[in-house]
C-alpha cells in the first residue's frame, strides 16, 4: 500500500539520512563509547593498572545508593531508563573526558604564563574546574531537555537527570583520585586507616558522595523551572537554567576552595554550608514529590466523572503506599506481567494528570488533544489488569470519606464523596462503560479546559 499523501499542494517531506532515529542513536552510542575508551586509557595511564582496579572497586560503592535515591524521587512519574543510562554514561565518559582535557590544558597554560605551578593548581581547582565540570555535566541535562522533551516535564525530572549525570562524573573522578592515592601509598608504604587511600575514601565516598550531584542538581532545577514555563515567555525558559548553572559553579568553587582556607577550612565549609544546602535541597525535592502526588489526586477525578477511571483510582494513584500495594496485589494474583502492567498504568495515569495540570495553566502546545487521547488509549488497554489491583489498594489505604476537588469548566467541585459520581461513595466502584467507539478522539471538547466527554 502506498504511503498516505501529504497536504494538498505540498510535496511529502523528505527525511534525510542523518535525521533517522537509528542514525542519531548510533552516533550517540559511538560518541559515548569512544569517550569511555579514551577516559579509561587516560585514567589507567595516570593511576597504573593496579591503582585503576583499586580505584574502580572503591568508587563504585556509592553509585547504587545514589542511583536508587534519585530513582526513588522519580517514582511518582518515572522516566524511561534509557534517559538515566544516557545521563550516567554522559557524566562518566563524555563530561569526564572534557573536564580532564580542559582542566589539564588550562592549568598548564596558567603555570606557563605565571611560572608558578602552585598558583596554577589553586586557580585550576577554584576557577577553571567549576566552570568546565559544571558546564560538561549540564550538557546532559540540556540534551535530555531538548531531545526528550516529553519526558522532561518538571523540577523532579531536572533533578533526577542532573543528579544521575553528576553521579557518573563523580564515579570516574573518584577512580582517578583513589587510584592516585593508592599509587602514593605504594611509594610511601602507607597502609591501614592512616593511608592516603583511606583518607581519600573517607572524604570523597563517605563524607561527600553527594557533592557533585548537589552542585549539578541546581542546574537541573533551573531546567525544571524552564520546563514549567509558558512557551511564549522565552526569558523564563532561558534565565532559570543559566541561573542554576551559575549557582552550581559558585557552590562548586566554594567547595574546591575550602582546601585553601586553612587546616579546618574543609570541615568549616562542609558543616556550615554543604550539609545545610544538602538538607534544604532534599526537603525541596521531597516536597516537590508530594506536590506531584497531590496533582494526581486533584486532576484525575475529572476522568472519573467522564467514565475513563473508576472512583477509587485517583486516590490510589495519588498515594505511593497504595501504588505499592497495587503492584503487590497484581503480582500475587497475575504474576510479574500483571505487576508490570500496573506499573505502566500508573505511569500513564500520572502523565495524564500532569498534562491536564499544564493545560489548565496554559503550558501545553497544540498537540494537547493528541497526547491526551494517546494516554487515554494506553490506560484503556490496561484497565482490566490494573483496576482490581488499584481498587484493592484504595480499600486498604483510603480514609473513610475522601472528597477530591475537580477543576472543570464551572470551577472547582467535588467529584465524589458521600454524594459522588453516579451517587456512589468514594470507595464504591461503578462499572466501566462499554468500550469507547472513538478511542482515537480526545476526551475533551475543542476547549481544553472544558468538562471531558464520557468514553
Amino acid at each position: 500500500m502506498a504511503p498516505p499523501a501529504g497536504p494538498p499542494g505540498r510535496a511529502p517531506k523528505h527525511v534525510h539520512w542523518w535525521q533517522r532515529p537509528w542514525v542519531r542513536h548510533g552516533a550517540l552510542i559511538a560518541l559515548l563509547s569512544l569517550s569511555g575508551l579514551v577516559i579509561l586509557a587516560l585514567v589507567r595511564e595516570q593511576t597504573g593498572t593496579e591503582g585503576f582496579l583499586v580505584g574502580l572497586g572503591l568508587a563504585v560503592l556509592p553509585v547504587p545508593l545514589l542511583i536508587a535515591a534519585f530513582r526513588w524521587l522519580d517514582r511518582v512519574a518515572p522516566g524511561p531508563w534509557r534517559n538515566l543510562v544516557f545521563s550516567f554514561a554522559w557524566g562518566a565518559c563524555a563530561a569526564a573526558l572534557m573536564a580532564i582535557v580542559a582542566n589539564s590544558f588550562a592549568t598548564q597554560w596558567i603555570a606557563t604564563e605565571t611560572a608558578d605551578p602552585s598558583r596554577a593548581d589553586t586557580l585550576g581547582a577554584t576557577v577553571i574546574a567549576p566552570v568546565v565540570e559544571e558546564s560538561a555535566k549540564a550538557a546532559a541535562v540540556l540534551l535530555v531537555f531538548l531531545f526528550r522533551r516529553r519526558d522532561f516535564t518538571g523540577i523532579l525530572d531536572g533533578v533526577v537527570t542532573a543528579g544521575v549525570a553528576a553521579t557518573g562524573f563523580a564515579f570516574t573522578e573518584n577512580i582517578l583520585y583513589l587510584g592516585n592515592a593508592f599509587g602514593t601509598d605504594q611509594l610511601t608504604g602507607g597502609s591501614g586507616v592512616s593511608s592516603v587511600t583511606a583518607a581519600t575514601f573517607f572524604v570523597r565516598v563517605v563524607m561527600s558522595p553527594f557533592a557533585h550531584p548537589l552542585f549539578t542538581v541546581l542546574t537541573g532545577i533551573g531546567f525544571g523551572i524552564a520546563a514549567l514555563a509558558v512557551e511564549r515567555r522565552r526569558r523564563w525558559r532561558v534565565l532559570p537554567p543559566l541561573g542554576g548553572l551559575l549557582l552550581a559553579m559558585g557552590m562548586h568553587a566554594l567547595w574546591n576552595g575550602s582546601s585553601v582556607l586553612g587546616e579546618y577550612g574543609f570541615f568549616a565549609v562542609y558543616g556550615a554550608f554543604m550539609v545545610p544546602s544538602f538538607g534544604l535541597l532534599t526537603w525541596l525535592v521531597v516536597w516537590t514529590r508530594q506536590r506531584e502526588l497531590r496533582t494526581v489526586r486533584t486532576e484525575l477525578p475529572v476522568y472519573v466523572a467522564a467514565g475513563w477511571l473508576s472512583p477509587a483510582q485517583p486516590f490510589a494513584l495519588g498515594s505511593m503506599r497504595a501504588r505499592r500495594l497495587a503492584r503487590r496485589y497484581a503480582r500475587r494474583h497475575g504474576g510479574r506481567e500483571a505487576a508490570r502492567t500496573v506499573v505502566r498504568y500508573e505511569a500513564y495515569a500520572t502523565s495524564l494528570a500532569f498534562l491536564r495540570h499544564r493545560a489548565r495553566r496554559g503550558r501545553v502546545g497544540t498537540d494537547f488533544a493528541a497526547r491526551e487521547g494517546e494516554l487515554l488509549r494506553e490506560l484503556w488497554r490496561r484497565r482490566d489488569a490494573a483496576r482490581p489491583a488499584l481498587e484493592h489498594a484504595a480499600r486498604a489505604t483510603a480514609p473513610p470519606v475522601p472528597l477530591w476537588p475537580v477543576h472543570g469548566a464551572y470551577g472547582v467541585y467535588g467529584v465524589y464523596g458521600v454524594h459522588g459520581v453516579h451517587g456512589a461513595t468514594a470507595l464504591s466502584y461503578a462499572p466501566y462503560p462499554a468500550r469507547p467507539a472513538h478511542l482515537g478522539h480526545s476526551a475533551y471538547r475543542p476547549n481544553p479546559y472544558a468538562y471531558p466527554y464520557r468514553p
